[in-house]
Formats: structure tokens, C-alpha cells, sequence
């Protein structure tokens, strides 16, 4: 953790993680003899090891939140990973080739392992930084101690006790970032999972919480999941937008070709707001029904996809409560095409431009509510030349359009027929 000096004789291993080392140079006599008075004050302060360790652990408590709480949990063990990575630090002073991996390795197990319990990196750095100031002053006060005459000798190895300081501390953060990356990794993919357990009705019971936790979402609310079908991810995030408003909490999940969002509900009036905006152009949009908890998601998922079966192929949204009939089509498709076969059979077999010409007209007269009049507005043709339409499609299906049992039938294939196309 702590990691302080190495001399300048000891070469940097070549990995990623640290700089590459200087060319070697020439080495002075003053060096030499600086290397040496090194030496000296390091064997010294190896035997006082636990008392700078004391000093360090008390720096940490004073200046370091993060420290101050790790020290309250688990006291012995912040002391023996600063007087491990002190121990090691003090030993590639003196023997920087056999000491200096063993160095390494300490400082990026500690980096390693303070990632993995989610301890602030700017925290550790700090340790690491005054663990190395810590070990300078020692060398220094030792030195002014036992050969005052010598201090300024220290100078010439100054730059090299700092290097070394950065390069552990680059060390760390290098380890610190691997893990908390592949943390990061795992927790994406684990909530990834969940939500799609979920949204499949695969989720078991006992995974509830845990996903409830992962989604921010509480395990009991009401819940509605809207279907999003759009081509480029800016049409995608577009479309999203105008399916869920601000305020609304929702938990996206993306698919291959649908994006499916969890969408917390306060009440009934939420399930209305969603689909509101009209969804970017070609983008299609599917709301289903409200259903309560999380384990009911499974449901609510099909619920979506529905609503999205229904929507129109060239775009447009749908919320599911508002088209129940096609929903009940859609879930039955093979009943679908019967009633289809079975009602508009006849008007099915004309020629082309004489069958769309008939099931245009009782469309039109249909979403017009039975009024002949504003379905020739809409068909740009007189009233009477729609209602002339309507009595060939009674000839030709065998229902009157006056029964509401038949008009029902009409039009449920009608919609079977538009939706059911193979």
C-alpha cells in the first residue's frame, strides 16, 4: 500500500502498468556514496517498522473518512496491510532486484482488493502518497540522527524514493480500475439477467429481492411494461422518450429488435400517460396492462408485445386496455383466421380492386361509427354509393349490418383479417 523508494540501479519491470525505465547513465562517486548513507537509514528504519506504521494509521484516521471507517470495522487488518506494504517499500530500498516484484505484488493485491470492497480510489491514493512522505522523513530524520553531515547527500537519491512512489501509486490505480471494470462487468450483466428473468416470467420467487434491490424498483408496486420497435439507436431513445414521460421511473431492458420498459405506476391515471406523443416516424410503440408486483412482470411483458403486434407496420403506438378485441385475436391467431374465412369468406375471393373496394367501405363505415354520410366524406364518394357497398357485402356474407351481433362479427374479422395478414 505504502510503497516508498527503489535506487536508481534497479530497473522497472517492463509491464503497462508502470512507465517504461530510463536509459541507464553513468553513476557518480556521489552517487555511489549517497546510495550508501540510503542504505544505512533504511536498515534503521526497518526495525522501527511498527511504529511507523503507528504514525501512518494515525495520519489516515485523522485525514481520511474512508480510512477512519475501514479502521472502525476491521482495525488489525488496516494495520497489517500499512505494515505489510511499509515492510515491502523499506526492503526495495535495500535490495531493490530480489524485493521489487514481491513490492509490486502487494501493491496490486491492495489495489486490487480495496476495488472489490468499493473503497474511493482518491482515499488509497492519498495512503500510498503519505506512506511514501512517511518513509522519506523517517530516512531523513535517521540520517540527520546518526550522520548529520550526510543529510545532503539524500538529495541525489530524492527523485528516484518519488519515482518510485508514483509508480506504485499508478500500479494501484492500474489494479483498482481492472477490478472495479470487471465489477462493473458483472453487475451489468447480472442486472441484465434479472430484468430479463423477469420480463420473461422465469424469475424465481427467491430472486425477487435481490432484483427489486438491482432495479431500484420496490417488489410489491404496480407496474405496467411498454414495447419499443424502432431502427437506429436516436430513433430508439426518441421513441422511448415520447412512450414514457419525465416523472415516470422505468427500467429499460434492450432486445435485439424490441426494447421492453419496466415502468413503476402511482396509480391508474400513469397507464393513460404512457404513449401520450405521438413516437418518432416508422418507430412503433406498445403499452400493456397494469399488473401488480414484480412477478407479474412475465405477464405484463406479453401484454406489451401484443400491443405491439397490433401497432400499424409503417409506426404509431398502441396502448392494450384501449384494444382489447384485437388483443383477444392476436392471442388466438388460428381462431382468428377461421372467423375471418368464416364471415368475410365470399369478399375475400373477389377480384382484388373489387375486394379492397368492399372492405375499404366497411372500414370506413365502421371507425365512422354506421354514419354512411362521413364515410363518403372519408371515401371522397356519395352516401349512397357507400350504402349501395354495405348491401353487396350483406348479399355477399350473409350478415345484416343493422344486427348487432353481425356487425360485431364483421368487425372483429375485419380487424383479423388486417391483423392476421400471412
Amino acid at each position: 500500500m505504502y510503497q516508498a523508494v527503489r535506487s536508481r540501479g534497479a530497473l522497472r519491470p517492463a509491464t503497462s502498468a508502470v512507465p517504461q525505465p530510463r536509459s541507464p547513465r553513468f553513476r557518480s562517486l556521489i552517487d555511489a556514496e549517497a546510495l550508501g548513507v540510503l542504505h544505512r537509514s533504511a536498515r534503521a528504519v526497518q526495525g522501527a517498522l511498527p511504529d511507523l506504521t503507528d504514525r501512518l494509521v494515525a495520519g489516515l484516521r485523522e485525514q481520511e473518512p474512508a480510512y477512519r471507517a475501514a479502521m472502525e470495522a476491521d482495525p488489525a487488518g488496516t494495520w497489517q496491510e500499512a505494515h505489510g506494504s511499509l515492510r515491502h517499500s523499506v526492503a526495495s530500498l535495500l535490495d531493490p532486484r530480489t524485493a521489487r516484484e514481491e513490492a509490486r505484488r502487494c501493491s496490486w493485491k491492495i489495489g486490487a482488493t480495496r476495488a472489490e470492497h468499493g473503497f474511493p480510489l482518491d482515499a488509497l491514493l492519498h495512503a500510498f502518497r503519505l506512506g511514501g512522505s512517511l518513509v522519506w522523513q523517517a530516512l531523513v530524520e535517521e540520517t540527520s540522527r546518526s550522520a548529520p553531515d550526510d543529510v545532503r547527500l539524500l538529495v541525489h537519491v530524492a527523485a528516484d524514493v518519488w519515482n518510485f512512489v508514483d509508480e506504485h501509486c499508478t500500479l494501484v490505480a492500474d489494479a483498482y480500475r481492472q477490478v472495479e471494470r470487471r465489477l462493473a462487468w458483472r453487475r451489468e450483466n447480472r442486472l441484465r439477467l434479472l430484468t430479463a428473468a423477469l420480463l420473461d416470467g422465469t424469475s424465481r420467487i427467491a430472486d425477487l429481492p435481490e432484483a427489486a434491490e438491482a432495479l431500484g424498483l420496490p417488489e410489491q408496486g404496480r407496474y405496467a411494461v411498454v414495447a419499443v420497435s424502432a431502427g437506429a439507436a436516436a430513433e430508439s431513445a426518441a421513441a422511448r422518450s415520447a412512450a414514457v414521460p419525465a416523472g415516470l421511473h422505468a427500467h429499460w431492458h434492450t432486445g435485439v429488435d424490441v426494447d421492453h420498459g419496466i415502468v413503476l405506476l402511482e396509480d391508474d391515471a400513469d397507464l393513460r400517460r404512457l404513449a401520450a406523443q405521438d413516437p418518432p416516424q416508422g418507430a412503433r410503440v406498445g403499452v400493456g396492462l397494469g399488473v401488480d408486483g414484480l412477478a407479474a412482470l412475465g405477464d405484463a411483458r406479453r401484454h406489451a408485445d401484443t400491443a405491439l403486434g397490433i401497432c400499424p407496420e409503417a409506426g404509431g403506438s398502441v396502448r392494450l386496455h384501449e384494444q382489447l378485441p384485437s388483443a383477444l385475436l392476436l392471442s388466438s391467431p388460428e381462431l382468428g383466421r377461421a372467423l375471418a374465412e368464416e364471415v368475410l369468406g365470399p369478399l375475400l375471393r373477389l377480384e382484388p380492386s373489387d375486394r379492397d373496394l368492399l372492405l375499404d367501405t366497411l372500414a370506413a363505415w365502421l371507425d365512422c361509427d354506421g354514419s354512411a354520410q362521413r364515410a363518403g366524406a372519408r371515401l371522397y364518394c356519395h352516401r349512397n354509393t357507400v350504402l349501395n357497398r354495405l348491401r353487396r357485402c350483406e348479399q355477399l356474407t350473409g350478415r345484416c349490418l343493422t344486427r348487432p351481433a353481425d356487425v360485431v362479427q364483421v368487425s372483429l374479422a375485419l380487424a383479423a383479417g388486417r391483423l392476421l395478414r400471412p
